[in-house]
């Protein structure tokens, strides 16, 4: 199967204008169409491995990043993005284009997938079982889903755990993983080569940037994991890294309050967390020293 790199950008560019392109992302499509220059920057940039499929396929989701009309394509130019025809969010400055795709993105998959429980956390696997990092903003989730990424784990997802409803097992759904604010400077010093976009500036989360998704977690898109361990992080400078192990009974109660359909799967959802939970270790984090930090974690994945 064809992958988007095999588009040159200025063709890029013209089949985001002219009738879209339908792109895998993890086990969803997404018809896509846009003529912000800075969509096409971005994807090219940060989804180049990722399959791509005929302008007529499937799509699981319809979008559309579209500047309105009128005198705001002039002053103070703002962007739109569109589901199925419909406005998603408020108007939002052209500069956010590409974050205002990613941000859409999530939440069609957050809102309208669901054979699956969802949680608000990053996810990666070593050794065939899943690490489940559920934290609220600010906790430098993304940035030790950043670091692990690039360190021996398999990326699932920066933000959505996927919990298939069949048989428990975690669903990838990799794609770019989103920086804020101090962790952009830090992760590009810390990754070295890695791929970044432009950082975005003045958005509702702040400085914000997006991390191309390793290559080989893109291509495993289809690899589901067994759950391993649930690990709330929380950066907190000059603190010494520390792993406390957590009784599952709270645990429950704390990874429902950060899943987005829950209560909606009602008796399915109960079991599915409580299945969730039930397999895997569960600890709480505190961590200032990146390195300290992914050797932690690589020592956790060799335990039994």
């Amino acid at each position: 199967m064809l992958t988007l790199s095999s588009l040159a950008p200025a063709e890029l560019a013209r089949r985001l204008a002219h009738g879209g392109i339908v792109l895998q992302t993890g086990a969803y499509t997404t018809h896509l169409e846009s003529s912000v220059p800075s969509v096409a920057h971005g994807l090219g940039l940060l989804y180049g491995s990722y399959p791509l499929h005929g302008a007529d396929a499937f799509a699981d989701f319809h979008l559309q990043v579209v500047r309105p009309a009128g005198l705001r394509r002039w002053w103070r130019p703002q962007v739109l993005l569109m589901h199925n025809g419909d406005s998603l969010f408020k108007p939002l400055p052209l500069a956010q284009a590409f974050p205002m795709f990613e941000w859409g993105l999530n939440w069609c998959v957050s809102s309208r997938v669901h054979d699956c429980l969802i949680i608000h956390a990053a996810v990666l696997e070593r050794h065939g079982r899943a690490l489940i990092l559920p934290a609220p903003p600010g906790s430098g989730k993304s940035t030790l889903c950043a670091a692990l990424a690039h360190r021996g784990w398999r990326l699932l997802s920066d933000e959505l755990a996927l919990v298939q409803l069949a048989d428990g097992r975690l669903q990838p759904l990799p794609r770019p993983i989103s920086l804020k604010n101090a962790s952009i400077p830090l992760m590009q010093s810390y990754l070295g080569g890695a791929v970044f976009s432009p950082s975005v500036a003045d958005t509702v989360k702040g400085t914000v940037a997006h991390l191309q998704a390793p290559p080989d977690s893109v291509a495993r898109w289809a690899d589901t994991a067994a759950p391993g361990w649930i690990v709330f992080p929380r950066y907190q400078a000059g603190a010494a890294t520390a792993l406390t192990a957590l009784p599952k009974a709270p645990t429950v109660l704390t990874v429902a309050q950060n899943s987005f359909n829950y209560s909606l799967l009602a008796e399915r959802g109960f079991e599915a967390m409580a299945g969730l939970v039930g397999a895997a270790q569960c600890y709480s984090f505190v961590y200032s020293q990146l390195d300290e930090a992914v050797e932690l974690f690589a020592r956790l994945a060799e335990q039994p």
